[in-house]
């Protein structure tokens, strides 16, 4: 194998593998990215046989061929050289010479034939989505998923499929993003599919603003091809929650508030807060204004209000600040509607943006479940 490529962007295609190149030292090769030459293009995969992703590109190839070689060792390497072009020969016994101007360089790698094949997407059923918009129902779903494995099926984001609609969904049991996303799919395809955090956020980083990306979805797996990448990812197994049971069908008292305005007071309020996952901040509304407060004993106390077009009796209920900040970040209008009922029950996020009047048509839709109040 012998090929010339830009210096830059063989640093991209590394770096856009290095994510997925496993830890595992049980399996050496998994911590190697494949290096394949053919028909004037370079192609690069990495695997932790969970996620696997292929990167793609044009270069001078002036031998065809393969090898596999240590992900993070050549990614540094890379990383630090200067030049505009660089030279890489895979000679006997899998040694690769990079030569760098004047600098040359040798890593010893392992034969492709132990390296695991990706697998195949011929039988899949496949629909194209603008990147733009898988690329927005990910990021207002994604960052509600669980982070604990005690509750396996919420630790990736739950795609449903269904009358020609795919809804987004992402809980971690307190807070829960939902998104809908019309897609160009037989209206009679119903299925169900849980994609593991891990493949979320590296398609994530893989989407652009521009064209389209193509799924690919398989009972076991799902695939995702889009700006000369290709990631596949193993599902997750089991059953996802009937998200449907917790979200309100509606709110009896629903509030718009101004998004930017209501992040920096809570972002002031949650410091008297408290670190802990426990501590809350409790929402007033009363007549015209909505009241923000927190005390916590080794702490102090902070007290914040801003305008509200609320009218009736006081309703007070309390919720994490730091999951309402990630919720009101994953939101991107000027205005949100809060829709409350009472202290016990979870309160509903509208984005303002999307238009939506109805908790049905919301898209994204966010869910906060209430916290217990505590005395003032």
């Amino acid at each position: 194998m012998k090929f010339v490529i830009a210096t830059q962007e063989f640093n991209y295609l590394i770096s856009r593998c290095l994510n997925v190149v496993s830890s595992k030292m049980t399996i050496p090769i998994l911590s190697n990215i494949l290096i394949e030459a053919v028909n004037d293009e370079l192609i690069l995969t990495a695997t932790d046989l969970t996620v696997g992703i292929r990167c793609f590109t044009d270069a001078k190839i002036l031998e065809e061929g393969a090898t596999t070689l240590p992900a993070k060792r050549l990614a540094q390497l890379v990383r630090e050289l200067t030049v505009a072009n660089i030279e890489v020969t895979t000679h006997e016994n899998e040694v690769t010479e990079i030569v760098a101007g004047s600098s040359r360089f040798k890593l010893n790698g392992m034969n492709k034939s132990e390296f695991p094949a990706l697998p195949a997407l011929a039988e899949a059923t496949q629909f194209k989505v603008p990147q733009k918009e898988l690329k927005e129902m990910l990021f207002s779903t994604a960052f509600a998923v669980s982070r604990e494995d005690t509750r396996y099926v919420l630790t990736g984001v739950f795609l449903h499929i269904a009358n020609g609609e795919a809804t987004f969904v992402g809980t971690d049991g307190k807070r829960l993003a939902r998104a809908h996303l019309g897609v160009n799919i037989d209206s009679g395809f119903t299925a169900n599919y849980i994609i593991p955090l891990k493949a979320v956020e590296e398609i994530q980083k893989n989407l652009s603003d521009e064209g389209d990306a193509t799924i690919y979805l398989m009972a076991d797996k799902i695939g995702i091809e889009a700006s000369q990448a290709l990631i596949i990812t193993k599902l997750l197994s089991g059953d996802y929650p009937d998200v449907n049971r917790v979200i309100p069908e509606k709110s009896e008292v629903i509030v718009a508030l101004h998004r930017e305005e209501l992040m920096t007071l809570l972002r002031q309020v949650s410091l008297f807060a408290g670190d802990t996952q426990n501590h809350s901040v409790r929402f007033t509304f009363a007549e015209g204004e909505l009241h923000l407060s927190a005390n916590a004993m080794e702490i102090g106390e902070g007290r914040v209000s801003m305008p509200a077009n609320y009218r009736g009796p006081k309703l007070e209920i309390a919720f994490n600040p730091h999951f309402f900040l990630d919720i009101l970040r994953h939101s991107k209008g000027e205005t949100v509607s809060v829709g409350v009922t009472d202290p016990f029950n979870p309160g509903v996020i509208i984005d303002k943006e999307t238009g939506a009047t109805t908790v049905a048509a919301a898209s994204p839709l966010f869910v906060l479940m209430p916290m217990r109040l505590s005395e003032e």
